[in-house]
């Protein structure tokens, strides 16, 4: 594992002295030399990296970063600062040991102009990591779909030199509130990990009201040591306990009906490292969407099974919502795209592989099943079952397409929510509203499902209209398929959070239901991010 840019303050001013004495006394050569031999060295170690070299043919082969003036040792500094606190951002441990030993060996101007490069390419480093990631997604898992927002790399350079460095460096993390109140519980966990985290863990599969003993007790004092109970000395199950119990359940998603049982225990016996990293990953993710996300936007979190409407960052509607079940295709995958319109009483159009991996097989045991559905041909045609042999066709050959029409039994219900993209994915009602009632809703075959999907649709009709439910349910009154544009289209953000605060900053934990966020805290621990214990 590498260190973190391992020398001290004082170690660095010294060697910003040492670069400042090279360019005064060392080389007594005419101007011109200095900067040919200066300029080559940069022109070298800048050929294979485009954005580096462009910048320096730009300004000339000048230098930021080593030359004798104070506005290349205020940089110094501030990438130094920058660098020192990365952990406070989840961030890797960046290697400098290269910039050491180079600065020991300096003996010519040719030697200064590699370190140049070396400090811009680990400052463009840096800048990606806080600004868009340390990872790219899609790479980690393919379920994550998300394009990360990019920065051009030599116009980082550029501003950089025409800005403020500390001011320039502090501005890069994200600005999302979400962001500083992940920092703000990533160090109130580091800091319980460095007192030995939440204490014993709670033995046994089921605690209620009206119990005692010392399984009771571990319960209380690991409530109490997370923060969901107050100091108690009872040693019983009172109601205290049991309050303590709904709030943690309240805060992970669980049923808060304040019995402990082995879900309840299962969470509750999470490590503080695990919660850690958690935490972590959710950083990362907030980097990867540092983008402007909609004054009005939805916002989809697929582990805590919920879809909201937010606007100017408040959440103005909220609803429960069913996910893709986890197996095979069926994951909900994770991006942005805009809600252009919605679909009143829609036709189910049923994907091709729903079609021949699932009604296909059925159809070849029994050529009446799946009756709801029509057989469409290439020319769009209702085609008859009678007569036909479904035996003859294979997932490659099946001619038809599948399609239920608009009723209540349709199986994207009433409405659906229309953000076109190229996964197919979009919001809709469900006959099969039992799964709401659910604890852990990942039922789907990727869209979302949405348990109020009608007052889903009046809050969005609602900027465009002033009765939204006379609307709706006129055109829901004709059984017909009706398209309703929304004059202000609306961005909709699919993510994956197991690790969210609420506004006023309290921590939320969700399980894991893809395994998406394992994988990438194991990417970000190869690329250097460690958990750190840190004392008060």
């Amino acid at each position: 594992m590498s260190k973190l840019f391992s020398f001290s303050r004082r170690s660095f001013l010294i060697t910003a002295a040492l670069i400042g004495t090279l360019f005064a006394t060392t080389f007594i050569a005419p101007a011109q030399a200095q900067v040919t031999a200066f300029m080559q060295a940069i022109a070298e170690s800048s050929a294979r990296d485009k954005s580096i070299s462009a910048f320096y043919q730009a300004n000339g082969y000048k230098p930021i970063w080593t030359g004798r003036g104070g506005r290349d040792q205020s940089r110094r500094q501030a990438l130094l600062k920058a660098l020192t606190s990365a952990g406070n951002h989840g961030l890797p441990q960046y290697d400098t040991d290269f910039l050491k030993a180079n600065l020991r060996a300096v003996k010519s101007e040719r030697d200064l102009g590699r370190i140049e490069v070396e400090l811009s390419k680990l400052f463009l480093r840096y800048a990606r990591d806080v600004q868009t990631g340390v990872l790219t997604p899609g790479k980690v898992d393919s379920g994550i779909k998300r394009q990360v927002p990019l920065r051009d790399r030599t116009q980082l350079l550029v501003s950089f030199t025409k800005s403020s460095p500390a001011a320039f460096l502090r501005q890069l993390p994200p600005k999302a509130p979400e962001y500083t109140r992940l920092m703000k519980q990533k160090l109130l966990l580091e800091k319980k990990l460095a007192k030995g985290g939440w204490g014993p863990k709670v033995p046994g599969k089921k605690l209620q009201p009206g119990q005692s003993g010392p399984s009771v007790v571990a319960l209380r004092n690991r409530l109490i040591s997370m923060g969901y109970m107050r100091r108690s000395a009872s040693q019983t199950f009172d109601a205290n306990l049991q309050k303590g119990v709904q709030q943690f359940q309240l805060a992970h998603g669980l049923n808060p009906d304040g019995v402990a049982g082995a879900g309840t225990l299962k969470e509750i016996n999470v490590t503080v490292q695990s919660r850690l990293g958690s935490v972590l990953v959710a950083m990362e993710r907030e980097r990867w969407m540092n983008i402007p996300r909609g004054k009005r936007h939805v916002w989809v979190n697929l582990t805590d099974f919920s879809a909201k409407i937010i606007d100017n960052g408040k959440v103005t509607f909220k609803t429960r919502s069913v996910v893709g079940a986890n197996k095979g295709d069926r994951r909900s995958p994770e991006f942005s795209d805009v809600m252009e319109h919605m679909v009143i009483n829609p036709t189910w159009n049923v994907p091709r592989s729903i079609a021949v991996k699932e009604y296909l097989p059925m159809m070849q045991r029994n050529p009446n099943a799946a009756g709801h559905l029509r057989l469409i041909d290439g020319s769009g045609r209702s085609v008859s079952r009678e007569g036909l042999d479904f035996s003859q066709y294979t997932k490659a050959n099946f001619p038809f397409d599948l399609k239920q029409p608009p009723s209540r039994r349709n199986a994207l219900g009433l409405v659906k929510f229309m953000f076109p993209n190229r996964y197919n994915i979009y919001l809709h009602d469900t006959p099969a509203k039992n799964l709401f009632a659910r604890e852990s809703r990942a039922f789907s075959h990727g869209c979302i499902r949405l348990n109020d999907p009608f007052d889903f649709a009046y809050a969005l009709l609602r900027k465009q209209m002033k009765n939204p439910e006379e609307f709706f349910q006129a055109r829901l009154a004709t059984g017909r398929e009706n398209v309703v544009p929304l004059d202000q289209p609306v961005q909709v953000h699919l993510v994956y959070r197991t690790a969210f605060t609420s506004a006023k900053g309290n921590i939320n934990f969700r399980r894991d239901i893809y395994g998406r966020d394992g994988r990438i805290f194991s990417a970000l621990q190869k690329a250097g991010v460690v958990l750190r214990a840190v004392r008060s």
